[in-house]
């Protein structure tokens, strides 16, 4: 009867740290894949909200232009002298306007 009752203690007590271990591997899971990945999105998001015309930027393909033209799903930029590419808006990636200007500094202070 001792021993039953040992038995059956020690397998409800296993069975408590296997779910507490599967807890804190979802916590864990949750907090170093899906909240940065959330956040990136959001972060992505609000700068395909905020782009304006006559930004420059550059696409997730490595092509960079002048926001020319702005529509809801996509944007027309000028990449050469009246040379004009249509990009779906998400498939800017970054504002090249702010990185490119603290580039050319650099580039200033090297040369002097």
């Amino acid at each position: 009867m001792i021993t039953t009752d040992l038995i059956l203690l020690q397998a409800g007590n296993a069975g408590m740290m296997n779910l507490i271990f599967i807890g804190a591997m979802i916590v864990i899971f949750w907090l170093f894949m899906i909240r940065p990945q959330q956040k990136r999105q959001k972060e992505q998001q609000a700068f395909s909200d905020s782009l304006q015309k006559g930004d420059e930027v550059v696409t997730a393909s490595g092509l960079i232009g002048r926001i020319n033209k702005l529509d809801d799903y996509e944007a027309t930029l000028e990449v050469s002298n009246k040379t004009f590419v249509r990009v779906l808006r998400s498939a800017i990636s970054k504002e090249m306007t702010a990185s490119h200007a603290g580039a050319n500094q650099k580039d200033a202070e090297t040369k002097a």
